[in-house]
């Protein structure tokens, strides 16, 4: 239950990725970090790890994309 909750979690942090990656739209990430943390605490508790991966995946474009913009852009 808690993958397919993580799964859910990490699926509505990468909707909010996709806007992220438009210039000038960056600050979009600092919006999804929390939920792709939540995504992530999910998928640790779960027995299985497909949602684990899936937060993971999602972090760490949201914080490359922020990385690469200076934090805003």
């Amino acid at each position: 239950m808690l993958n397919v909750l993580s799964i859910f979690v990490g699926l509505f942090a990468a909707l909010l990725v996709i806007p992220g990656m438009i210039p000038f739209f960056g600050w979009v990430n600092w919006i999804m970090l929390p939920f792709g943390g939540a995504a992530l605490l999910l998928g640790l508790l779960s027995s299985r790890n497909e949602g684990r991966n899936l937060a993971i995946v999602v972090l760490a474009i949201g914080i490359i994309r922020l990385w690469i913009g200076g934090g805003f852009f």
